[in-house]
C-alpha cells in the first residue's frame, strides 16, 4: 500500500531513500532538510525542489525543552502515514516522532544495540571493531534505543577501512536498500517490530576535536584505528610546531619498534610520511595544517621532524 511519507534527513543518503520511496509509488508529503552551513546546496533538499515535494528548512522542533508548536503544526497539516529519517541529526519532539498512524522509521549505521549515538561509524573503526551492519528501528524516547524493524549484519570492517569507506562502500547501499524494504514491508502490514536487547548496548558520544586528538602513548594499533576512524571528518590530529596538523590515509607501515620517540618522522617519500608510534611505525598519505590538505611528501617535514 503506497503511504503519504514525511522525510527528515538530508544528504546523499537521505536523497537516495526518499527518490527510491518516491518511484516506488509512496507520497512525499514533504521533506524536512537542516538548512545549509554556507557550502554546497544539501543534495536532499535540491531534490525536493527539482521534484516539487514540499521542502521546510528549520535547524530544529524543539525550545528549551519544548516543541515549537508553529512547525508541529505546521507538519501536523501534512497528513503522513509515516515519518522516514533516512539521515537525521535533529531531535525531533514526541509530537512529530509519534503523531502518524505508523510512526517513525529511523536508519542506524551499526548492529544495535552496539555503538548508540550519533557518530557510530567513526566509533566502530576506533575502538577496533571487526563487524559492522545497519539497524532500522522505530524511534522511541530514547537514544538509538527502539525496537527493531530490520537488522543486517556480517559487514566485515577491514584494516584499511576509514569511516568513510565502511559508510560509502559497504553500508550506505545496504541502509538504502534497508530503508526501502522497510517502509514497503509498513505500507503491506508485514512489518515487525522487536524490541533491542541491552546485553552489549553501548553509547558513544559525537566526535569532536578533543576527541580526535591523537594520544602518542597508545600502541600502534590504536593510533592507526584512530586516524582511519576520523578519517575524512574531522581527522585525527597532532601538533607540528605548536599548531594543529590532521592526519589522513594512514596504514601501518612496520610493527617491528623504530627506536625513535613517538611522533618522530622516519622518512617521507612519493608514497607518504612514515612515522614512528609506539610498537612500530605507520604511513600517512595527507596532512592538512591550516594551509589546507596536502599530499604528506608535499608538507615540508622532513626525517627527524617531531610531531607531538
Amino acid at each position: 500500500m503506497p503511504l503519504k511519507i514525511a522525510i527528515f534527513g538530508q544528504a546523499p543518503f537521505g536523497r537516495d531513500v526518499t527518490t527510491r520511496l518516491a518511484q516506488a509509488g509512496h507520497e512525499i508529503v514533504g521533506v524536512h532538510v537542516p538548512p545549509d552551513g554556507g557550502g554546497r546546496p544539501d543534495p536532499l533538499a535540491a531534490e525536493a525542489e527539482a521534484k516539487g515535494w514540499p521542502l521546510f528548512r528549520y535547524k530544529g522542533y524543539r525550545r528549551k525543552g519544548a516543541a515549537i508548536q508553529e512547525r508541529v503544526d505546521e507538519y501536523l497539516a501534512l497528513g503522513a502515514d509515516l515519518n522516514v529519517l533516512p539521515f537525521t541529526t535533529v531531535i525531533l519532539p514526541p509530537e512529530i516522532v509519534d503523531a502518524p498512524k505508523f510512526r517513525s522509521v529511523c536508519f542506524h549505521p551499526s548492529i544495535l544495540p552496539a555503538f548508540r549515538g550519533g557518530a557510530a561509524l567513526t566509533w566502530q573503526i576506533i575502538e577496533g571493531a571487526t563487524e559492522s551492519g545497519i539497524s532500522i528501528f522505530q524511534p522511541d524516547e530514547g537514544v538509538d534505543t527502539g525496537p527493531l524493524y530490520l537488522q543486517r549484519a556480517g559487514v566485515p570492517i577491514e584494516a584499511t577501512d576509514t569511516m568513510a569507506s565502511l559508510y560509502f562502500d559497504k553500508l550506505y547501499p545496504m541502509g538504502v536498500e534497508g530503508m526501502v524494504e522497510t517502509v514497503a514491508a509498513i505500507g503491506e502490514g508485514t512489518a515487525t517490530l522487536t524490541p533491542q536487547r541491552e546485553e552489549g548496548a553501548s553509547f558513544q558520544g559525537l566526535m569532536n576535536d578533543e576527541a580526535a586528538r591523537i594520544d602518542l602513548s597508545q600502541p600502534l594499533e590504536a593510533v592507526d584505528c584512530r586516524i582511519r576512524g576520523c578519517d575524512p571528518a574531522p581527522g585525527a590530529w597532532l601538533l607540528r610546531d605548536g599548531a594543529p596538523i590532521r592526519l589522513f590515509g594512514s596504514a601501518i607501515e612496520s610493527r617491528s619498534d623504530s627506536g625513535k620517540a613517538a611522533g618522530t618522522v622516519l622518512g617521507v617519500d612519493e608514497a607518504g610520511l612514515v612515522l614512528a608510534v609506539s610498537g612500530g611505525s605507520i604511513r600517512i598519505q595527507k596532512l592538512r595544517g591550516s594551509d589546507g590538505k596536502v599530499a604528506a611528501k608535499n608538507s615540508g617535514l622532513v626525517a627527524g621532524d617531531q610531531l607531538s
